[in-house]
């Protein structure tokens, strides 16, 4: 934790802010309206101050009460900010010159710009040398712009450490590699400006750092993490790997060297070479054939090889990661869930008064979401406060409160709103007969029948003879019957949406799918009669024929998976993407200057590089694919991933830049087969979180965990100490005399469902949490203990000596 310092006056940057929160009306819902009173020193005077705990941005700054429980609401936000975004408590803003810095950085929009900023500086790569003919800029434009780039990130920069201060940045890995490389790029730019050329820059290739370190990659940097908490066993199998490899190549030099026509064995190093590209099995034959020429018992040699170290040790060390990537998965959901439990902690001390120092009172409650979730309307709040408020005490109890973050996620609305959108309007006779159609036991069947149909006629329409490529793309695509079965899928579409109302109707992802590729296949049908050239469109209509695969319950399990999958996979792709621009700018720098035309002669690779300006070879294409910008090194390094033939690439760049450029490529093959590795255990794991889901739940079970009920009324409203704008609010949803039901709704998300999946873990951690921290477990207030009597005039309980247990954080 920062340092507390002392304000040399109360006039400084923190100034805005306590106007911000002074002007505030009194009577809004969040403020302390009882007491008014300002302390007799700069800080108040403790002995009439309501609150419990106050919070150390307002030190040494004179303030009224009503200013003290506001600036109690805005450090209780940033404490739960943190535990949402799992940020350490030790970059917590700790005195009012820490705050303005922190706001600023924490802004959105600033975010944005630190988003942009970053952007910008991967994008250059585009623009310099050897830059992507179409988008080159001269040395002064594309500097100047990475020097504004990285003016934007060193204030961000400047500004983080304004708050953590610089004896914590040592504790701040990624903030300290962030400034060391920031200063590194800083410098070479203005080198570059000055020079007015560029030079060897291969440090180009950590820009991404400041990409990921942006909010926006939240999810990126957690993929980075579990890679690198996977890397102990995979480092483990990686040197067993190679240890076989090695042998063998060893094996392969004595056995083979002395076959004049097996070029693949004539040293160590070109064993172990030809062994590793093996591995990948790229050069299977061709490696095999000049010995099992010689001898068919040398087969075995291959044979054996191939099947110990593919079929056995690569899926071995998949198995191992798949082990440790499901153990992480539940580490990190509990190293999670604990620390938003310390920062509710933290929050409920701030929000605690004197006259309740156990519970939360409903007003306090308002305030802390005014500054948390100031989007959230006042019934909202209430309801949110209800919901937690399980023992109808009507005060959260520390317990209660530490459930806060599961309420942030419901979506309220009248339990009288789930009654059919078409009642009581004119629409109402048209909705019901629709709702009876869609509700028609034999619906689903026709519309299955008519997908059927789709396709029947697709695949007839493909058999017809055509007269050429734009009339047989018209007879697919644009033809009577593919008119006819849109029409009838929209009119399809059009039912559900009457029988359901449109927001229910979107909230499946089948029908969003539906409808989007029956409007993309009414697309392509007028694009192809306008512009019968545009064969693209062609593959518009055969889209809808996925919905066959909804019959299929494996079939609905892999779609689920998907769903469940598509933030990692997205982090999983922007990894690769990274990765990608790392090594395409190491391999420019390397390799941009050799042309591949006709550099092989006398080699293994010739062929695939002869080229002349007349014709070329079948084969002769390869000098395409080079590191002349940033465009063409990703398809480059797109097929060393798929490790077809990605041996003949570095056999040709052995042959004009060394033979140590070979380790370009190999440590290339082996950052991806890491990471691939990974993504393929993330998958196995969602796959089977999905299926232990489906046996263990019920559709009972899940609408439980997705909905919530509140039932209350105007009058239980004004026991709960409602008033001011926030009664206000609520009297046109809670009418006096009537009892009222809400009810809440979450979305269907993994951590959502990891909830129910580690119930008993859960409550394992929990206990385990609070025998840590020597404290007897949480219970609920019951009514005889009323948390908001006035007798209760116990302090709350003492910070517990002992070390915060952070989240992780890369």
């Amino acid at each position: 934790m920062a340092s507390l310092r002392s304000p040399s006056s109360p006039s400084d940057g923190y100034k805005r802010f306590s106007d911000d929160f002074a002007n505030t009306s009194i009577n809004n819902y969040g403020s302390n309206v009882t007491n008014t009173r300002t302390g007799t020193d700069g800080a108040g005077d403790a002995g009439t101050m309501d609150m419990g705990s106050r919070s150390s941005l307002h030190t040494g700054l004179q303030m009224s009460e009503d200013e003290h429980w506001e600036m109690n609401y805005h450090e209780a936000a940033i404490y739960l900010e943190e535990g949402l975004n799992n940020e350490k408590f030790d970059s917590h803003p700790s005195s009012p010159e820490e705050l303005p810095a922190y706001l600023r950085v924490h802004n959105p929009w600033y975010h944005g710009l630190d988003l942009l900023a970053s952007l910008v500086l991967i994008l250059l790569a585009f623009t310099e040398d050897p830059a992507v003919p179409a988008f080159e800029l001269p040395v002064w434009a594309h500097g100047t712009i990475e020097l504004l780039a990285l003016t934007v990130i060193g204030v961000e920069l400047h500004l983080k450490l304004k708050w953590i201060g610089w004896s914590t940045i040592l504790k701040h890995k990624r903030t300290m590699i962030k400034g060391l490389t920031l200063l590194i790029m800083v410098l070479e730019a203005v080198v570059v400006l000055c020079r007015q050329s560029s030079h060897f820059r291969v440090t180009r290739a950590l820009r991404p750092i400041f990409l990921v370190d942006t909010r926006h990659c939240g999810g990126v940097r957690r993929f980075i993490r579990q890679i690198l908490q996977s890397l102990p066993p995979i480092l483990d199998m990686l040197g067993l790997l190679m240890f076989f490899v090695a042998t063998y190549s060893l094996l392969g030099f004595y056995l083979f060297s002395e076959h004049i026509d097996n070029g693949h064995f004539k040293t160590i190093s070109d064993s172990f070479v030809s062994m590793f590209v093996l591995l990948t099995t790229a050069n299977f034959p061709d490696v095999m054939m000049p010995s099992y020429a010689k001898s068919k018992w040398y087969a075995l040699f291959f044979i054996l090889y191939i099947i110990t170290v593919l079929y056995v040790l690569m899926n071995l060390m998949l198995a191992v990661v798949y082990e440790t990537f499901t153990r992480i998965e539940r580490e990190k959901c509990r190293a999670l869930l604990l620390h938003r439990r310390v920062a509710a902690r933290r929050a409920f001390r701030l929000l605690v008064s004197r006259r309740a120092p156990r519970a939360v009172r409903l007003r306090h409650f308002a305030g802390l979401i005014r500054h948390y979730a100031p989007h959230y309307s006042g019934l909202d709040v209430y309801l949110m406060f209800k919901q937690l408020n399980q023992s109808g005490s009507g005060g959260l109890s520390r317990s209660e409160f530490a459930n806060v973050y599961e309420v942030f996620a419901l979506r309220w609305a009248p339990q009288s709103g789930r009654a059919p959108w078409y009642a009581a309007s004119a629409l109402e006779p048209a909705g019901r007969a629709a709702a009876a159609a869609v509700r028609w036991p034999y619906f689903e069947y026709l519309v299955y029948a008519l997908i059927i149909g789709n396709g029947v006629s697709m695949v007839l329409r493909v058999c017809e003879a055509a007269g050429d490529l734009q009339d047989s793309a018209r007879l697919l695509c644009a033809s009577w019957d593919t008119w006819l079965f849109l029409t009838l899928f929209l009119l399809e579409a059009a039912l559900r949406m009457m029988a359901s109302g449109l927001s229910a109707y979107l909230e499946s992802g089948w029908n969003v799918f539906d409808l989007s590729v029956t409007l993309l296949a009414l697309m392509g049908a007028v694009l192809l009669s306008i512009a019968p050239k545009l064969f693209i469109v062609v593959m518009f209509r055969p889209l809808r024929l996925m919905r066959l695969y909804k019959l299929k319950k494996r079939y609905r399990d892999v779609f689920g998976t998907l769903v469940l999958l598509s933030p990692l996979m997205s982090s999983a792709g922007c990894v690769m993407l990274v990765m990608y621009y790392f090594f395409a700018i190491v391999g420019m720098e390397l390799f941009a200057g050799y042309d591949l035309k006709n550099c092989c002669v006398n080699t293994t690779v010739e062929d695939f590089y002869k080229y002349s300006e007349n014709s070329s070879t079948a084969l002769g294409y390869y000098y395409l694919n080079n590191f002349e910008n940033i465009l063409t090194s990703g398809v480059s390094l797109f097929e060393l991933t798929v490790v077809n033939n990605w041996f003949i690439l570095m056999n040709a760049y052995a042959t004009v830049a060394g033979q140590f450029s070979r380790l370009y490529f190999m440590v290339f093959y082996l950052f991806t087969m890491v990471v691939l590795t990974i993504v393929v255990a993330s998958v196995l794991e969602a796959f089977r979180f999905r299926i232990q889901y489906k046996r263990s739940t019920t559709k009972r079970d899940e609408e439980k965990l997705l909905h919530e009920e509140v039932h209350t009324s105007w009058e239980e409203a004004q026991r709960l100490g409602v008033s001011g704008d926030l009664a206000d609010e609520l009297r046109p949803f809670l009418p006096p005399g009537v009892d009222v039901t809400f009810i809440g709704s979450r979305p269907r998300t993994k951590e959502v469902l990891q909830r129910r999946m580690y119930q008993t873990d859960i409550q394992k951690w929990l206990a385990e949490e609070d025998e840590s921290e020597d404290l007897q477990p949480s219970t609920t207030a019951t009514s005889s203990e009323d948390p908001l009597a006035p007798p209760l005039i116990q302090q709350p309980d003492a910070e517990p000596n002992h070390q915060i247990r952070t989240g992780y954080q890369l």
